[in-house]
């Protein structure tokens, strides 16, 4: 195979590969000679069959492999033999004209990760910003579970239903005089004001009493799901056969067994750590976003545009889905196309961060097991048909680049936790609502920077003509995103945070993370960064 170099610009590569119809034809030999002894013709007894008639019947189908294997295995050996590292999968083309019998000439390009020293994990300060669980917390918690968990008593026969009554009904539904499918009940139970039923049908029982019968009519809304009734005016025949209150839950042992537990005190145990558990979450988010800040500060260098490209589509794309569910979509459309830069410096910032943590990674003994990925291997395959599960599992285990896109999330928790151990952490106390601030602002201040791209700072090259590629992040890994509590927000800010919310991805053969929902202001900057 001859190899040519055409293009070595930036972290930009392009070659020209000649295969020789020498070499083709010689795989062609080699594989008539392995599968003669299976072919079976008339005339010959089994494996006799001559191998130039072999080569008649099954040239074409051979050819068509020997050559498909022939240039994956050849730009394998490019990459290789040149020390290559890929940013995402080399482009590769075979010359207009080619056709069996002939040299075969690929071009191959390749866009490559830069080459940068891992910074140093020595001198890391963070603040831990802690939630102590309150004994308003759990008060809270527990109302909440009681008032779920609503019973009623029977009220007196004289009794008028008002909203927050529970009637036990019978009823029949029909139109123009005929009974519907799906239109008759007994004993159903029904809150007035809990808009359990179609729009008017429980406003017209409020003051009903035990043994009331009532006639009413409604209208089905016009997008309900039953096409034969949507849009149907209808009667339905109620008898009212109870009215019932509520009755005030204790909570108590009694109240905790019914919840299927021991007792009260392993309820309250259960709630503690529910919110110790959401707690922590919102302090990873926090930790998290100072560490990426604090690289993003002390890194800037140039990253492969592929990969920025691949992270801003990803970006994009949420954004625009988000847009679509607005009041206005157009509105919300026309607002985040005024910010597509922003978004663009977004998705730059997460394709370095991801190299970044990458590389502190690899140089720091960061692994995923066998086992972890095996793993991750099966739960992405559950959401396969169960027909193509092996088959996705195939694909994976063959595909280094698709293994290192689902690795990618596990990585990034790996690395930032190694992180986490380095660092010198204080910790402070605060509210609920002060965490959330704190992450609030941090997500505002990210906005921010984003309208203004920072002065570069450059990473330690590993080589003079690394300068430019500065950033080595390996391909294997691009930490994906994780979650920032947040508000609802417009869509434009809720896509945003999905995407800078995954402001780290490890870079490389990874496709861009989810993320989760941030604040408007903060949307912007945290469309990329996932912090969980």
């Amino acid at each position: 195979m001859q190899i040519v170099e055409t293009t070595n610009e930036g972290l930009k590569r392009a070659y020209t590969l000649t295969i020789t119809a020498k070499d083709i034809d010689a795989k062609i030999d080699a594989e008539v000679k392995k599968v003669a002894p299976q072919v079976r013709m008339p005339g010959f007894r089994p494996g006799k069959v001559p191998a130039n008639l072999v080569r008649k019947m099954h040239g074409d189908a051979l050819h068509a492999d020997v050559l498909n294997t022939t240039v994956r295995e050849s730009v394998d050996g490019l990459i290789k033999d040149k020390k290559l590292r890929p940013a995402l999968q080399p482009k590769v083309e075979m010359a207009d004209g080619y056709e069996q019998g002939k040299d075969a000439e690929l071009t191959v390009e390749v866009e490559v990760l830069p080459e940068i020293e891992a910074p140093s994990v020595e001198g890391l300060k963070l603040e831990k910003l802690t939630v102590p669980v309150s004994d308003e917390q759990m008060n809270e918690a527990l109302e909440r579970i009681a008032s779920g968990q609503k019973s009623y008593k029977d009220a007196a026969k004289t009794k008028k239903a008002a909203d927050g009554d529970q009637l036990i009904i019978d009823f029949v539904g029909s139109i123009d005089g005929e009974e519907f499918e799906g239109g008759k009940a007994e004993d159903a139970p029904l809150v007035i004001g809990s808009g359990q039923f179609i729009p008017g049908f429980e406003e017209q029982l409020t003051g009903v009493k035990t043994g009331d019968e009532k006639t009413i009519t409604v209208t089905f809304p016009e997008d309900y799901p039953a096409e034969h009734l949507a849009g149907k005016d209808a009667q339905f025949a109620v008898t009212v056969k109870q009215v019932k209150v509520e009755t005030e839950s204790k909570i108590d042992d009694e109240f905790a067994k019914g919840l299927g537990l021991e007792s009260l005190d392993k309820l309250k145990e259960l709630i503690r750590g529910q919110i110790e558990q959401e707690s922590a979450g919102l302090t990873r988010t926090q930790m998290k976003r100072q560490l990426l800040d604090k690289l993003a500060a002390d890194h800037d260098f140039d990253v492969p545009p592929t990969m920025v490209e691949a992270e801003f589509e990803q970006i994009w794309n949420q954004l625009q889905a988000e847009a679509a569910k607005e009041e206005d979509p157009e509105a919300a459309l026309k607002e985040i196309e005024a910010e597509k830069d922003d978004y663009k410096r977004i998705a730059e910032r997460r394709v370095r961060l991801g190299l970044l943590l990458s590389e502190i990674g690899q140089a720091n003994g960061v692994e995923i097991t066998q086992q972890e990925m095996q793993m991750l291997i099966q739960q992405a395959a559950q959401q396969y048909r169960p027909e193509d599960r092996e088959r996705f599992v195939e694909y994976v285990r063959s595909e280094p680049m698709a293994q290192a896109q689902l690795r990618a999330p596990l990585y990034e928790d790996k690395v930032v936790d190694f992180l986490f151990d380095k660092a010198e952490v204080t910790e402070r106390e605060v509210t609920r609502e002060e965490l959330e601030a704190a992450i609030e602002a941090e997500e505002e201040a990210e906005a921010d920077k984003a309208k203004k791209p920072a002065a570069k700072k450059k990473a330690p090259a590993k080589k003079a003509a690394a300068k430019k590629s500065d950033d080595k992040k390996d391909a294997d890994e691009k930490p994906a995103a994780k979650k920032a509590p947040a508000k609802k927000a417009p869509a434009k800010k809720a896509a945003a945070k999905k995407a800078d919310d995954a402001d780290a991805k490890p870079a490389a053969k990874k496709a861009p993370a989810k993320k989760a929902p941030a604040k408007k202001a903060a949307a912007k900057k945290t469309a990329a960064k996932k912090d969980s």
